[in-house]
């Protein structure tokens, strides 16, 4: 059997500003399959049930870290199985409890930031059979931890929201004079709650805007209009930083995938 099955669930108000998407899964190939990950403006933390994914080729049953700005590589060599959770970079701020800047391009066990909760939800998650009510549950627990964790300040979710909103195209600038703050102190907290510099935090989320449009089957050309690049040369040397190849590689490496359901 070669098969990549899942469910999502969007999360309810409570968990929104934290959580973006909660997906079950189940894939099962008849060989390897090796995937390219490519950064987004998000975490992810994984909780497997199943076989080990290797990461970097390091297997992890069940593994998370902070942003990235590079492309990763995945292998699925067995009947994986878990709950995807995709944190926003403050959701993973609170969950986690230490500065995202210690964990920028790291990948580490699940457990070794989120210690004896993890491994409770992990557990309860195991015994649910059914995907939608693993999805429950997965909310709830979420949901209350989260609300048991320090909250953060109001400055960088908003001077977040700010760029997710502009798709990256506000000036830093601006977001610095209209909190009050110098550049240098913008950069140390967003460094501190985001991990990376604002900056780069508004060409990732440029650059995930234009692979979005890429997965949707449109020309490099127009993508470079739509996501607010300069020009295809901008386009094509931000997809080498982050996707480690241009548009037009990356574009041809994409095959179909089931969608969550």
């Amino acid at each position: 059997m070669s098969e990549l099955r899942m469910v999502a669930r969007t999360p309810g108000p409570a968990l929104r500003p934290y959580v973006t998407d909660l997906v079950a899964y189940r894939e099962e190939y008849l060989e390897p399959r090796a995937r390219t990950e490519y950064p987004f403006p998000g975490a992810v933390l994984i909780i497997g049930l199943a076989a080990p994914m290797h990461v970097g080729g390091v297997p992890y049953t069940s593994f998370t870290g902070g942003l990235s700005d590079r492309a990763s590589g995945t292998l699925i060599s067995g009947a994986a199985e878990g709950v995807e959770v995709r944190l926003s970079p403050l959701g993973a701020r609170r969950l986690f409890g230490v500065p995202m800047g210690e964990l920028t391009n790291v990948i580490l066990p699940a457990e070794d930031l989120l210690g004896p909760w993890f491994r409770t939800a992990a557990a309860r998650l195991a015994e649910t059979g059914s995907w939608e009510l693993r999805l429950e549950l997965a909310e709830r627990m979420l949901t209350a931890h989260l609300h048991e964790r320090p909250e953060l300040g109001p400055q960088v979710p908003w001077a977040w929201a700010q760029l997710l909103g502009s798709a990256g195209g506000v000036s830093i600038a601006s977001l610095a004079e209209s909190l009050g703050w110098s550049h240098r102190h913008l950069v140390a907290r967003f460094h501190d709650e985001i991990g990376l510099t604002p900056k780069t935090a508004a060409r990732m989320i440029r650059f995930s805007s234009a692979l979005r449009l890429l997965r949707a089957g449109l020309p490099p050309a127009l993508v470079a209009a739509e996501a607010g690049f300069y020009d295809q040369a901008h386009l094509n040397r931000d997809f080498r930083a982050f996707a480690g190849a241009p548009p037009g590689v990356v574009a041809a490496s994409f095959t179909a995938v089931p969608q969550p359901v």
